[in-house]
C-alpha cells in the first residue's frame, strides 16, 4: 500500500462502454449515486453527483485490472474472470466486496462433441496422455485464460498439454485445426453448440460476474476511507432492499420462541426490536423465505400479514465497509 495522500480524491474505475458500462451506471444509480460524465459519453473521467472528492475513470476491462492491481484506484467494477486470470496474487492485492448481479460468464473447459467418450477432466487426462504416448504430440488447449488454464488443470494433475493462445474467437480453433480443445467463457453454451463443442461436466473453472473490488495497494487516506465508507454505506442498504423484505403481521400472544424460530429458519431479524403488546410484529428475511415465513406466521394465528419491497434498508453495522477497512489496516 503507497504512502497516503490526504488531498486525494477517492477513484473508482468502471467500465466505458457498452452493457457493462449500462448495467454498473444502473447498479451505483440505484444506490442514490449518479455517476457524471459532464462533456458527455466521450469524457472518460467523471464524478458521483452531489459527493465530493470521487473521481470515476471510465476504463477498457483490462486497465480496470490493471488500476485495481496497481492501486491506482480505490474500487472498480469488474469480472471475477478477469481478476482471477490477470492479478496472479488477487487475494492479496483485492478484496471482492460484493457481486452485482450482472455479466454473467463462466469459464470452461470444451471439447469437440465427436468426443463421445470424453465426459470429464479424468476423461481429458486420459486423452492427453494417449496422443503423447501414440504421436508424441501434446493436447492443445486454446485460451485467452492461461493462468486460469494453468491452475485449474495442475488441480486435475494434467501435465500433457500446452496452451495456443488465442486472440480471437477462441471457440473457432478446434475447427480451424489450430487445437483439439479449448477453454474459453460462456453464458448459455450456445457458441459452444454451433461450434461442435460440448463442456465437460467437471469442466466449471468459475462461474463469474461483475464483482465491486477494492484494491489493497491504494492509498488509502482518513479522507478516501470515510468516503468509502459513504458509498458503501448507500451500496449495502440498496442491496439489503433488494435481496430482502419486510414482512408485517399481527401475532397474538407473540413469545420468544416464535421470535427465536424465525431467526434461525428464515434467516429473518426484527429490524425494530419486539414489538409491545398488540402491535404489528415487523420482520426481515430473505426475499426467498418469504413464502415460509409467512405460512409460519399464519400457523401461530397471524392476521393482516402484509409483504413489501424497500427502497433502502440500512443497518448499524456495514458488513462491506467493515470487510473492507478489516483489510487494509490502520
Amino acid at each position: 500500500m503507497t504512502a497516503p495522500d490526504a488531498a486525494a480524491p477517492l477513484v473508482i474505475a468502471v467500465p466505458s462502454k457498452g452493457r457493462l458500462q449500462e448495467n454498473a451506471a444502473a447498479f451505483f444509480a440505484r444506490a442514490g449515486l449518479d455517476l457524471v460524465q459532464s462533456r458527455g459519453v466521450r469524457d472518460y473521467r467523471g464524478t458521483i453527483r452531489g459527493l465530493a472528492d470521487v473521481d470515476v475513470l471510465f476504463l477498457s476491462a483490462s486497465e480496470i485490472v490493471a488500476q485495481l492491481a496497481s492501486g491506482g484506484a480505490h474500487l472498480g467494477i469488474t469480472g471475477e474472470d478477469l481478476v482471477r486470470e490477470n492479478v496472479l496474487d488477487a487475494d492479496a492485492a483485492v478484496e471482492l466486496l460484493t457481486p452485482l448481479g450482472f455479466g454473467h460468464a463462466n469459464v470452461v473447459v470444451a471439447v469437440p462433441q465427436a468426443w463421445i467418450d470424453v465426459r470429464s477432466m479424468a476423461d481429458l487426462d486420459d486423452v492427453a496422455s494417449a496422443m503423447r504416448v501414440r504421436h508424441g504430440a501434446k493436447l492443445r488447449v486454446a485460451t485467452k485464460y492461461v493462468n486460469l488454464t494453468r491452475r485449474f488443470f495442475a488441480e486435475h494433475g494434467i501435465a500433457d498439454y500446452r496452451i495456443v493462445e488465442s486472440p480471437g474467437a477462441t471457440e473457432g480453433a478446434p475447427a480451424a485445426g489450430a487445437a483439439e480443445i479449448i477453454v474459453d467463457i460462456t453464458t448459455t453454451g450456445a457458441t459452444l453448440a454451433a461450434n461442435a463443442l460440448k463442456l465437460l461436466d467437471d469442466g466449471t473453472m468459475l462461474r463469474s460476474e461483475a464483482n465491486l473490488v477494492a484494491a489493497m495497494r491504494a492509498s488509502w487516506s482518513a479522507r478516501t476511507r470515510e468516503v468509502a465508507r459513504t458509498i458503501l454505506t448507500r451500496i449495502a442498504a440498496e442491496e439489503l432492499a433488494r435481496t430482502h423484505r419486510e414482512v408485517q403481521a399481527l401475532v397474538p400472544g407473540l413469545v420468544d420462541s416464535l421470535v427465536g424460530e424465525l431467526e434461525r429458519d428464515y434467516a429473518a431479524y426484527l429490524p425494530h426490536g419486539r414489538p409491545a403488546s398488540g402491535a404489528p410484529l415487523v420482520v426481515m428475511c430473505p426475499g426467498k423465505a418469504v413464502f415460509g415465513l409467512v405460512e409460519r406466521l399464519s400457523q401461530a394465528g397471524a392476521d393482516h400479514i402484509g409483504v413489501r419491497r424497500l427502497d433502502y434498508a440500512f443497518r448499524r453495522g456495514n458488513p462491506l465497509a467493515d470487510r473492507l477497512f478489516a483489510r487494509i489496516g490502520d
